[in-house]
């Protein structure tokens, strides 16, 4: 995908903080040129000190994914500074925790426009580039949350159903087009970003993610490696297996469960400061950088054994196969030799 021997040319959403700013440093030590869009003119600055250190050229591009005009006038800029989008990217989100019965029509509005519509804007500008020339990679950043709703997210769970339902759409229409434009959604767990210390809360307690938590490096290295494998979706982590297949067999049970246990597991024991900044509306990076990692990191882990067997499936059936077949091999070898049997001798006659 790369051009005269550089690396590929990459547009990343919500680039200056968490998932996004792991993302971009971890293209940039392949040397790609990368398209930093993003709010936070702090967090984008400092994201993209992160791609050169890392090897990687960088573009800041302060807009909001929100705005189609935005998004598309970002494309276009990439593109005359580095060349044709190899892999765009959508990752920016907006969240609100809140019950529902406290949530407003604007809140819905806001977090729809940016978690849902900004992905559909994302994706129409790379189409208008990738399908000219049959090729490129769009990957959707997702959560377990596109198909099992939690409590006290319903905005941000709702938005990421509608990615996934965006994403069936038009991967039939690529698949009927024969196209050689690639899509895929990475379906992420809970994770250690910034987010939860400027998310728009309700909460009593200061947000968290639901445990097990992993690094935002994790999510990365899924993001960076599906870019480049035709895979319909990428699961991150056994938490997300569990709750996408679990809550196809038995929704029930998870309605059950998360009512009982979704509102503890989403926040600490520290009061939640309701005068506290969040970017529901304007970005708190502005000013200040708050970098990749979030509070959790003690608590946070840095591999992912699925994602690992996921990533190298093919070796692993190999492995089982052979593994299967010496066994059985094995079990015959020991089965003891039975002298053939005589006929006898007198039968009675047909």
């Amino acid at each position: 995908m790369s051009h005269a021997g550089l690396g590929p040319t990459v547009m990343i959403t919500g680039a200056s903080a968490g998932v996004g700013r792991a993302t971009s440093i971890a293209f940039a030590r392949k040397g790609a040129r990368i398209g930093l869009l993003a709010r936070g003119r702090a967090g984008l600055d400092a994201a993209r000190r992160d791609v050169e250190a890392a090897g990687g050229e960088a573009l800041v591009l302060e807009a909001d994914v929100a705005s189609a005009d935005d998004v598309e006038a970002a494309a276009t800029a990439l593109e005359e500074a580095f060349g044709p989008i190899d892999i765009w990217v959508n990752n920016a989100m907006a969240s609100v925790f809140s019950p529902v019965a406290s949530m407003t029509a604007d809140e819905y509005a806001r977090v729809t426009a940016v978690t849902y519509l900004g992905v559909v804007h994302g994706t129409l500008s790379a189409l208008r580039r990738m399908r000219l020339r049959n090729r490129g990679a769009i990957v959707q950043v997702g959560s377990a949350l596109a198909y099992r709703g939690i409590p006290l997210q319903s905005a941000y769970c709702g938005a990421k159903h509608a990615v996934q339902g965006f994403c069936d759409s038009l991967r039939c229409e690529l698949l009927h087009d024969k196209s050689g434009v690639r899509l895929t959604m990475v379906q992420l767990p809970a994770l250690n970003t910034p987010q939860f210390d400027w998310v728009k809360s309700r909460l009593h307690g200061r947000a968290q993610p639901v445990p097990p938590i992993f690094s935002p490096e994790v999510a990365a290295s899924a993001i960076v490696w599906a870019s480049g494998q035709d895979r319909r979706e990428v699961m991150v982590g056994w938490p997300s297996v569990q709750a996408i297949v679990g809550n196809k067999i038995a929704p029930g049970v998870a309605d059950w469960y998360l009512s009982r246990h979704g509102y503890e597991a989403q926040q600490t024991s520290e009061p939640e400061d309701p005068a506290r900044a969040h970017n529901l509306w304007a970005p708190v990076d502005a000013e200040q950088d708050f970098g990749v990692e979030g509070r959790f990191s003690a608590r946070a882990h840095g591999f992912s054994a699925q994602l690992w067997l996921t990533r190298h499936r093919a070796a692993v059936a190999a492995v089982a196969v052979a593994l299967t077949g010496g066994l059985a091999a094995l079990v015959r070898g020991s089965r003891p030799v039975r002298a053939p049997r005589r006929e006898t001798v007198g039968a009675a006659a047909d």
